[in-house]
């Protein structure tokens, strides 16, 4: 199995690049979709961030408002993290249990937002940073996402920067290409992630040289 982070800024394109590595073959663990997953209604998740933030973040039919509790959190570094330390560790857990399940032989992407802001790339066999200018950022949110400019850039200044999310990456996706020219830069990543999940790890020891009555992974 080889574990794959993938990660970059709001706007920048991600989701496209993770439907493109699905196609090719990947299995996706989307951190946004299992967030979402933790805090539905009746979870425990929801009911400890209504009581960090009050009944006021829940829609009129119980949901979580999340443009609500995201204009409360992205304006404010410490209700964020509050939020951060309910959320985080449940997703977590069940990202866990998905790449459990997953082949021995998987390219496993984890879609991880704040995967620079969290220190998590020791994690991960590679980290894949797909980037884009913050001008391109702020042109997708506010043409395709309906964000209003101070919404968009408060969202932008609460991730890490550009720079930040380059520092850590072993490969880099730049989408600030057209459609045609980002579907082969992922289908030359994806070779390149199908590679080095076959390739010999430093240390394996290989099935043929496994004593007799001993199992490869004893």
């Amino acid at each position: 199995m080889l574990k794959v982070g993938l990660t970059g800024g709001i706007g920048a394109g991600k989701s496209e690049v993770s439907r493109l590595l699905v196609e090719h073959g990947a299995v996706l663990i989307d951190a946004d979709r299992i967030a979402r997953e933790v805090v539905a209604p009746g979870t425990p998740g929801l009911a400890a961030v209504v009581e960090a933030f009050g009944p006021d973040v829940l829609a009129a039919d119980g949901t979580l408002d999340r443009p609500r509790l995201g204009a409360i959190v992205f304006a404010d570094p410490a209700k964020l993290a509050v939020l951060n330390s309910i959320v985080h560790p449940l997703v977590g857990a069940r990202s866990r249990e998905l790449e459990e399940a997953a082949a021995d032989d998987a390219v496993v992407v984890h879609d991880v937002p704040l995967l620079t802001e969290n220190g998590l790339a020791p994690l991960y066999d590679l980290v894949i940073v797909v980037d884009a200018a913050p001008e391109t950022q702020l042109d997708r949110l506010l043409r395709l996402r309906g964000m209003t400019e101070q919404d968009a850039r408060a969202r932008m200044a609460a991730q890490a920067t550009r720079e930040e999310r380059r520092k850590i990456a072993d490969i880099v996706i730049d989408n600030d290409v057209p459609l045609e020219r980002l579907r082969q830069r992922v289908r030359e990543v994806w070779e390149e992630l199908v590679r080095r999940a076959h390739a010999p790890r430093p240390g394996a020891q290989s099935p043929h040289d496994a004593s007799p009555g001993q199992s490869p992974q004893e």
